[in-house]
C-alpha cells in the first residue's frame, strides 16, 4: 500500500497558489485513476482505490501547510505504514517552474510542510516528488501564496500530467528507477 500526499493549503483562496501544486497532483491522479478524494478523515480529504495491483490512498491534507505532518502522521499510524511507502508531491523554490526531481530522502530544504511530515514520522525517508516553481526576487511568502503567469502555469501543469507516470514507476520499480527516468524533466535544450 502506498500513501500519496500532496501538500497545499485548503480554501478557495489558495487555489491557484505556487504553494498548491501538491492539491493540484491529487486532483489530476484522482481524475487519472478514478479515486475521488471526497472522505474526511484523519483532518484531510481522502480517497482509496488501486492502482494495477497496488492499493493506494491519495491525500490533501486539510491542517494547513505548516502542519502537515499532524494529518501525515495519523494516516501512517493508522495502517502501520513504512515511510518509504509515503509519496510527497510538494512544490519547490529551489527548482525552476516547470523542472521535476525525485528524491528517497532527506531534509526539509526549507519547506514547513515537510518539516512538519519529518517532524511526525520521525524520518526522512519517504519520497519527496518536488515540482519546481521558481524562486522568490524579494518576499517568499508572498512568492509561493501567488499564482503562476500563463506560461508558467503551463510548464507546471506537463510535471503534474507525468505525476502518473512517475508513481506508477516507484510503485512498480522503487525510487532509484523513477530517478533515473525522470529527474530532470522539464529541462530545456539550453540547460
Amino acid at each position: 500500500m502506498f500513501l500519496i500526499v500532496g501538500l497545499g493549503n485548503p480554501g478557495r483562496k489558495y487555489e491557484d497558489t505556487r504553494h498548491n501544486v501538491g492539491f493540484k497532483a491529487i486532483d489530476y491522479l484522482s481524475d487519472r485513476w478514478n479515486i475521488p478524494v471526497k472522505k474526511i478523515r484523519f483532518r484531510a480529504l481522502i480517497g482509496e482505490g488501486m492502482v494495477g495491483t497496488e492499493k493506494v490512498i491519495l491525500v490533501k491534507p486539510s491542517t494547513f501547510m505548516n502542519a502537515s505532518g499532524e494529518s501525515v502522521g495519523e494516516i501512517v499510524r493508522y495502517y502501520n505504514l513504512a515511510p518509504e511507502n509515503v509519496i510527497v508531491i510538494q512544490d519547490d523554490v529551489a527548482l525552476p517552474v516547470g523542472r521535476l526531481r525525485i528524491r528517497p530522502k532527506g531534509s526539509d530544504g526549507g519547506h514547513n510542510g515537510i518539516k512538519s511530515i519529518l517532524y511526525h514520522l520521525e524520518s526522512d525517508t519517504f519520497i519527496r516528488l518536488k515540482i519546481g516553481v521558481g524562486g522568490a526576487e524579494h518576499d517568499m511568502v508572498s512568492h509561493v501564496l501567488g499564482t503562476f503567469s500563463k506560461a508558467d502555469g503551463i510548464a507546471v501543469t506537463n510535471c503534474i500530467k507525468a505525476s502518473d507516470e512517475i508513481i506508477e514507476t516507484i510503485m512498480r520499480h522503487g525510487a532509484g528507477e523513477a530517478m533515473n527516468r525522470f529527474n530532470g524533466f522539464g529541462k530545456t535544450e539550453a540547460e
